[in-house]
């Protein structure tokens, strides 16, 4: 048989098997927000049970920063799940904190603001530590991002001001149409088990 029949043949072959990565292919189609916590005597298994509450244990995770696609759209969790493969390379942006001191508090938390035009892309925040409350960790994330893309846009704001006062600045503005948190928070175990608080913002293809 002539060569470069042959050849031919197996580079139609390889071609099958292989992955095309371009830009456009590694742009996000749609983004999920999970959490968990996980209790061990080890950290790192703490980390992986905080990683299956949250529903991501079986991909292979990959850290990204900061930035929402545009027109990426914001799908329930359960939605998300069922498109992760065991084995899968997954864009995350995760914040996670642990800790092994009885009653020590330890949070973790992403937040999302997003623009009214869809040509427009918008911010993922993250942040980890202790001491902080749920609702307090909420808002710092949330204004975190929210901040991050109002400068983006233009938006005039003080920013010694309140959140909660630049958030009705932001929303007056009309030129951010959400913000919201994902927050995971819990006490260190009493016996001083590692606790492991993960949030996630999690991007599909």
């Amino acid at each position: 048989m002539n060569h470069s029949i042959v050849q031919a043949a197996l580079d139609r072959e390889r071609g099958k098997k292989a992955i095309r990565l371009d830009g456009n292919s590694l742009v996000p189609q749609s983004v999920f927000f999970t959490k968990g916590v996980g209790r061990h005597r080890n950290r790192l298994q703490s980390f992986e049970l905080a990683l299956r509450k949250a529903g991501i244990e079986k991909c292979n995770l990959v850290r990204v920063s900061s930035i929402l696609p545009p027109h990426c759209k914001i799908i329930p969790r359960p939605r998300g799940q069922t498109q992760l493969k065991a084995g899968q390379v997954t864009f995350v942006v995760l914040a996670e904190a642990a800790t092994n001191e009885p009653s020590r508090l330890v949070g973790a938390g992403v937040g999302l603001a997003q623009p009214a035009k869809g040509h427009q892309y918008g911010y993922i925040s993250e942040h980890h530590g202790f001491g902080m409350r749920e609702a307090r960790m909420a808002d710092l994330v949330e204004d975190m991002a929210a901040t991050m893309l109002a400068t983006t846009l233009g938006i005039e704001f003080d920013s010694e001001e309140a959140y909660d006062e630049r958030k009705e600045i932001y929303r007056m503005s009309g030129k951010i149409v959400r913000t919201r948190a994902c927050v995971q928070t819990a006490e260190g175990h009493k016996d001083g088990l590692w606790t492991t608080v993960v949030a996630a913002a999690v991007l599909l293809m």
